[in-house]
């Protein structure tokens, strides 16, 4: 991110705190980097909101996940009725919540607690054609977008990133295949608990689509085409949204992840907002973060998504931005320094 204010001010600022030199270990990385996104040595994180996108994926039709396609209606409901793990967490963080339905195939006005924004209802079956249009990619993408400017109207200082959409491990298997030049077992993991037996079908679904794809694994916009889900490509819009506001963004698992991969590859300056939850136990998951070259803040063997690692990360980013904010200096406190 090119401004004037300077990593280095804000190294200086931690190293200056009432604390040997590095003992806060990660938690100063964050603290810096909070700083350089919101420009400031004061850097605040509340109020901090987490969105989570919605929409359902064709490849399904293909036996790719261990639960049908419909789970992902129910589960957008279970969400506006607040069961979630991610309504739960969200609310354990004291983090408000935004679900947006960018395309799921079923009706959802009925949930007024739902942002209906629908692109259309699920992507087309990846396996034999692309999964969106170039004006429905453009579309999706602009859910991202509209949603992280809502946040921003109401003040929001950090935004963290989730999904739900039964299928969408396969999609961000090949999106992470495609930009990180691995084959399909790298990538390939059990997403919503398949059997051996099943996973197979999975490993040959993400083979066939990375060799139909290669030719573009430099075109990240249109891997995301033809690869992609619509709320991946919603949460593509939301990472290119957030350098524009000083929007630090925390990034949930493996889904969210395979979509700051193509952010981070269409404007490397997302980069510099986003916050990795945790590494998950998704297979491709630690490909993709040592591809954004990300430090994850967490590894609790968790691979629900949903975004319910980004709401158990929040109070790590709230405790670096008192520590940045809050702490006394050395010659605040007068205490000496290290000789």
């Amino acid at each position: 991110m090119t401004t004037a204010f300077s990593a280095e001010s804000a190294q200086l600022a931690i190293d200056n705190k009432t604390k040997p030199p590095g003992s806060l270990g990660k938690l100063e990385k964050v603290a810096v980097q909070l700083a350089q996104v919101q420009q400031t040595l004061q850097p605040v994180m509340d109020p901090v909101r987490i969105i989570v996108f919605g929409a359902d994926h064709g490849v399904t039709s293909e036996g790719v996940s261990a639960f049908p396609a419909e789970v992902t209606v129910q589960m957008m409901a279970n969400f506006a009725a607040g069961g979630a793990a991610v309504c739960v967490l969200s609310k354990n963080a004291s983090a408000s919540l935004e679900v947006v339905d960018a395309g799921v195939n079923g009706d959802l006005t009925e949930f007024s607690d739902i942002v209906h924004d629908k692109v259309r209802a699920g992507t087309r079956n990846l396996l034999v054609e692309a999964a969106m249009s170039e004006t429905e990619l453009d579309a999706a993408i602009e859910v991202g977008c509209s949603a992280v400017r809502r946040a921003v109207a109401a003040e929001c200082r950090c935004v963290g990133l989730g999904e739900m959409g039964i299928g969408n491990t396969t999609s961000a298997a090949i999106l992470t295949g495609l930009m990180c030049g691995t084959d399909a077992v790298s990538v390939t993991g059990r997403g919503t608990g398949l059997t051996p037996e099943q996973m197979p079908v999975k490993v040959r679904v993400v083979t066939q689509a990375l060799e139909r794809l290669s030719p573009e694994k430099n075109n990240p916009m249109e891997c995301l085409r033809q690869a992609g889900g619509l709320e991946i490509a919603a949460l593509v819009g939301a990472m290119l949204e957030a350098p524009a506001h000083k929007l630090p963004i925390i990034v949930d698992g493996f889904i969210v992840t395979s979509a700051a991969l193509i952010a981070c590859r269409l404007d490397p300056d997302v980069r510099d907002c986003l916050f990795f939850a945790h590494e998950s136990a998704e297979a491709g998951h630690q490909l993709a973060l040592q591809a954004l070259q990300a430090d994850p803040l967490l590894d609790l063997g968790m691979r629900l998504g949903e975004g319910s690692a980004a709401a158990l990360a929040i109070p790590l980013l709230r405790g670096a931005a008192a520590i940045m904010r809050d702490m006394a200096s050395f010659a605040d406190a007068g205490v000496s320094t290290a000789v």
